[in-house]
């Protein structure tokens, strides 16, 4: 299989990459401008896993021009902040997720490429989330035992969720991508498949405070970093539910395998109720294991784009696929530790010092 992976030096990407040549022996090429700071460190290990790299640019159609046919897209570029544009500079953001999105579809139209789009669980309204019947249970918000309304119950978020206005102007972008998606599918006859993905983490993220909390969390507490809970009263309640790359590659693996049983569907993709943690119980497990002492400091300011619970309900796609996650939160941290520890000299760098701290995704 010839698989294209654009934003392939991110860690999404790269991650996905270097599986596919490994245990499927594919030919892969990633596709990326090495725009974020840590996306250099991909290029050794994609060449290691006999991956090749070309430098371009999604917003640059002619960047398409040299590349040749292949039988897969996966589109992993984005500009993932959500709160990217919010001091005004909207441009990068709009035309990475946006037209970038048009350049990759025309490119898939032109060689009949099959794509699998990953998107995102901000496409659901910030408003209708913030307005769910959470309360505080212990140390994270929760929703009422055997209570459901449109779109959610206390196993998550579902597709059928309003996706009205406001979503932030990054969910913003990835929902109009998406609907894009569907006139391709329906006009050419492209195959397509959108996972909108929740939290996604684990080794080689290199983790921010507006995307990537889990790395940044883990990070903070084993290299003595400050860090705080930001909204929602800055006690730290807010929750997200958190999918290792490997859990992702192993439902992609599936869905290519048939793809023509998926194609034109949208699945929510995520760690699920099972894996979710609050950014307080996050704090306990990096103290016990990272033998930490940080305590983190509290804001209660709410920003425009924070939310205080999202849990993705991926029973859709477990049933469609039979797939369900495998690796728990602290399996996860763990994994992640590991790597902080044993490559601390070229990631500590790159790292950027902590600021407030929330869930950004």
């Amino acid at each position: 299989m010839r698989i294209l992976i654009t934003g392939g030096a991110g860690f999404v990407g790269s991650n996905l990459a270097v599986r596919f040549a490994r245990t499927q022996g594919a030919s892969v090429i990633v596709f990326d401008n090495l725009h974020r700071r840590g996306s250099e460190l991909a290029l050794a290990r994609l060449r290691e896993a006999g991956v090749t790299f070309i430098h371009g640019d999604i917003r640059n159609p002619e960047d398409f021009e040299s590349l040749s046919g292949s039988d897969l897209l996966i589109e992993c570029s984005a500009e993932p902040s959500v709160h990217a544009g919010y001091d005004g500079g909207t441009r990068y953001l709009v035309n990475t997720n946006l037209t970038g999105t048009v350049n990759c579809l025309e490119y898939a139209r032109r060689h009949q490429t099959a794509v699998v789009f990953l998107s995102t669980s901000r496409v659901y309204s910030i408003p209708a989330l913030r307005a769910l019947p959470l309360r505080v249970a212990g140390n994270r918000f929760a929703l009422p035992p055997g209570e459901a309304g449109p779109g959610w119950s206390e196993r998550g978020i579902t597709e059928a969720f309003v996706t009205s206005a406001p979503r932030s102007l990054y969910g913003t972008t990835k929902l109009a991508s998406e609907l894009l998606i569907e006139e391709y599918n329906a006009a050419f006859g492209l195959r397509t498949i959108v996972n909108r993905c929740g939290v996604i983490t684990g080794p080689w993220q290199m983790g921010k405070v507006d995307q990537g909390f889990f790395v940044l969390w883990a990070a903070s507490h084993l290299y003595g970093r400050a860090l705080c809970y930001t909204g929602f009263g800055g006690q730290g309640h807010q929750v997200r539910d958190v999918l290792h790359i490997a859990d992702l590659f192993d439902l992609i693996e599936l869905q290519i395998a048939v793809f023509d049983r998926h194609s034109g569907h949208s699945y929510n993709v995520g760690g699920g109720n099972g894996r979710s943690v609050s950014l307080a119980e996050l704090t306990q497990l990096c103290r016990a294991r990272a033998g930490s002492s940080l305590r983190p400091g509290e804001d209660p300011t709410t920003r425009p784009a924070d939310l205080p619970y999202y849990v993705t309900d991926h029973d859709a796609v477990t049933r469609a696929t039979g797939w369900a996650p495998k690796r728990s939160v602290e399996m996860i941290l763990d994994e992640v530790l590991e790597w902080l520890i044993e490559h601390r000299t070229i990631v500590e760098p790159v790292l950027e010092q902590a600021a407030p701290g929330e869930i950004g995704r």
